[in-house]
């Protein structure tokens, strides 16, 4: 079973038959654990199977990185915030009364992955995370295969966003939206009210992207948990037909995974062939060959026009139609066309662009003092990287710049690529 660190409990080692303790490895690249008592079950290492005995050509179920970069996991507890009772606690500076401390805008992987680094390296700086979720934690690559792999959408959440912000000694702001950056003055305008900040850090990721002919009202974009959730419960438990616009990464996924639920899916692309700009020629046609015994239609080389509803509610039948003439009734249709990265927040500040938030290779820091960014929403040399794979250092080398320590300089490094199209999934 593969948990990330900070959500398993401390517990006591458990041993084998002959007294040899079980072992943890976390993956290096995302921080996901390997528990050699538990296995993983989803690739098919039994319960027991020693980390020594896994195939060398093995990949981290989540981001894909090799067997060779897990390492030796030991927990260790997580520092607490030094807090003395009312009577005991000394007079301390004005500066550090007033310290603003850092705030962070997101709670995805980013969001959670900086707050949790600065944490690591001081026990008492005031964090603030701003997000327009609940803020929990949960892998979102497992949006796209939790039906197949019998995932009731409760359990995909891991830790709750009050856990996680308990146990960090973060403050929380939910459902709350930042609206805008002064940096003159250091200060984040919310729905919530206005926040100092000493650091700000954008980790507010990308959103699915807005198409004029596919409306918000008749479409569904999934892009967090709670989106996908909504989209659960509209499916209910009977077969829905469904239209999936992308057949890329995540709505190749997607599809394969509705389909094997038993919906009716069409997937359509403006390109030939599924996932053109990943697989070879021979590879779309073997993933064509693998999902012909699924109720799963992909129609390639077309542009979608508009979308229609037949119900005055926007409830039940719509008619998706293309460029061509072609038109499919659908009772839901499901937005997949890519990601763009939200520029409001950077406008506002100044920052530099350049196809998300322009930040330099090596420190990741953006054009404005004292503001940072991470993850989905930055752009290094104009090139976007939207996987879980480099989030985890770059965390670690803003946590270090804002501390004031020692920086270990980001670099970009190409990964493999697991394409979870389970019926025939790739490692590219």
């Amino acid at each position: 079973m593969i948990l990330p660190p900070q959500a398993r409990p401390a517990e006591a080692v458990t041993t084998d038959a002959s007294g040899l303790p079980w072992a943890l490895f976390i993956c290096k690249a995302c921080g996901l654990i390997y528990d050699e008592a538990k296995g993983d079950a989803d690739s098919g290492l039994a319960p027991g199977t020693r980390f020594a005995d896994i195939p060398d050509d093995w990949a981290c179920p989540l981001c894909g990185v090799g067997k060779a970069d897990f390492e030796p996991h030991v927990v260790a507890e997580q520092p607490q915030r030094r807090a003395a009772s009312p009577a005991t606690r000394l007079p301390q500076p004005a500066t550090a009364r007033h310290n603003a401390g850092t705030v962070i805008v997101g709670a995805g992987r980013a969001g959670w992955q900086m707050a949790q680094a600065l944490r690591e390296r001081d026990a008492d700086m005031p964090i603030t995370l701003v997000t327009t979720c609940s803020g929990d934690l949960y892998d979102k690559p497992m949006l796209s295969v939790a039906i197949a792999r019998g995932m009731a959408v409760d359990k995909l959440a891991r830790e709750s966003g009050d856990q996680a912000a308990q146990r960090l000694g973060v403050r929380l702001l939910a459902h709350t939206q930042a609206v805008s950056i002064t940096p003159g003055s250091r200060q984040l305008r919310t729905t919530r009210g206005t926040l100092r900040y000493r650091h700000l850090v954008l980790a507010h990721g990308a959103q699915a992207r807005s198409l004029p002919q596919l409306p918000a009202a008749l479409c569904w974009r999934i892009n967090h948990l709670q989106a996908y959730a909504r989209f659960r419960e509209a499916l209910g438990h009977s077969v829905q037909r469904i239209a999936i616009v992308g057949a890329g990464l995540i709505g190749s996924e997607l599809a394969n995974d509705l389909a094997l639920a038993g919906h009716q899916v069409t997937l359509l692309d403006v390109q030939t062939r599924p996932l053109a700009t990943c697989l070879s020629e021979a590879q779309s046609q073997q993933l064509l060959a693998a999902w012909r015994d699924l109720p799963l239609r992909f129609v390639g080389g077309v542009q979608v026009s508009g979308v229609t509803s037949l119900a005055a509610s926007g409830q039940g039948d719509k008619q998706l139609s293309t460029q061509s003439g072609q038109t499919f009734m659908v009772d839901h249709i499901v937005v997949a066309a890519g990601l763009q990265t939200p520029s409001r927040l950077a406008r506002s500040a100044g920052l530099a662009w350049n196809q998300g938030i322009d930040v330099q290779p090596d420190s990741l820091a953006t054009s404005v003092e004292g503001i940072h960014a991470l993850g989905d929403c930055i752009s290094v040399n104009g090139q976007v990287s939207r996987f879980i794979e480099p989030i985890g250092r770059q965390a670690q080398t803003l946590a270090a710049g804002i501390l004031g320590q020692a920086v270990t300089s980001y670099h970009p490094v190409r990964v493999p690529l697991r394409v979870k199209t389970t019926s025939l999934p790739f490692t590219l």
